[in-house]
């Protein structure tokens, strides 16, 4: 079993779901937050994929970690939780935009 692969599949499904409940089941905030949490998680779900194939799997665990975090504290927030979940979002980020440095420096090194 590839791990990253089956966790970067459900991270994408994941992020379909609360995009698609932003959409369609949520208004207001709530539904801002499920529609971006879903739109960086699905974007690092694929990354991850891409990573992975390159033989890069350490940005592709910062890319479903950054991106389920990111989104996670997003959603939830738009079910209810706590307000200052959203001082969390920004470590997802940050993970994420170290996967792409990561990335680039795999890149970078042939």
């Amino acid at each position: 079993m590839n791990a990253l692969w089956v966790v970067a599949a459900l991270s994408g499904a994941l992020a379909v779901m609360a995009g698609a409940f932003g959409a369609h089941g949520a208004s207001g905030a709530a539904a801002e937050w499920l529609k971006t949490g879903g739109q960086y998680q699905l974007v690092h779900a694929v990354a991850a994929l891409v990573a992975m194939r390159m033989g890069a799997r350490g940005p592709g665990w910062l890319f479903v970690g950054g991106g389920a975090l990111f989104g996670g504290t997003l959603y939830l927030m738009a079910l209810g939780a706590p307000r200052w979940f959203g001082a969390i979002t920004p470590v997802g980020g940050a993970l994420m935009i170290a996967g792409w440095l990561w990335l680039a420096w795999v890149g970078w090194r042939g």
